[in-house]
């Protein structure tokens, strides 16, 4: 049986309909942390102009490559191990789009900053990165069920927590990446889309 998780399957129709505002021309996408790989091979073959390389902690490539495998789509690539930190890790690149879901609150705020480096330096001038995730706003959550959920996560790894939506803006205006959209999602999520 393949890896599941319900939260991406409920998830990706609305992903889908803010991606295809930005995601709008050929090129090449890398998702980043792609997990049990439901998204990859259900928003692949939606952006059949987009070549998808799904990437993965080395450690968790065992639980994304099965459902690759099963899943194949004519422009779905090999995935690969991505560990943010690792320099030689990163794909060279290029890439008209960059991928990011529910990975911003379990890597820590280093990693974060370094994901978002790497990230922008393979990014082509005209490219998009879409981020999705819970955030805080103004220092705090939006919902008390996204507090009990960063209280959560900090009980478990004080790294990890919601990231506050104006730090990883700033993070990315370093970089000369404006925010080009906030969308509201289900569960009290975001979707962030710079460019």
């Amino acid at each position: 049986m393949l890896p599941f998780s319900q939260a991406a399957d409920n998830n990706k129709g609305p992903i889908l309909e803010v991606l295809r505002d930005y995601f709008t021309a050929p090129g090449e996408l890398l998702e980043i942390g792609a997990g049990t790989g439901q998204h990859a091979v259900w928003l692949a073959p939606r952006f059949a102009d987009i070549g998808w390389t799904p990437s993965e902690q080395p450690d968790y490539l065992d639980a994304l490559l099965p459902r690759l495998a099963a899943e194949p789509a004519g422009n779905l690539r090999p995935a690969i191990g991505l560990s943010v930190q690792d320099d030689a890790a990163w794909p060279a690149g290029p890439f008209d789009y960059v991928l990011t879901v529910n990975t911003f609150h379990i890597m820590s705020r280093d990693q974060v900053a370094c994901c978002i480096d790497q990230a922008c330096r393979r990014l082509t001038p005209g490219g998009r990165f879409a981020v999705y995730g819970p955030f805080r706003y103004g220092g705090q959550p939006t919902t008390d069920s996204n507090r009990r959920f960063d209280e959560s996560l900090r009980a478990r790894d004080p790294a990890r927590g919601l990231r506050d939506q104006e730090w990883v803006v700033a993070r990315f205006a370093d970089h000369g990446r404006a925010l080009l959209g906030d969308h509201a999602m289900p569960a009290n999520n975001r979707v962030l889309v710079f460019g």
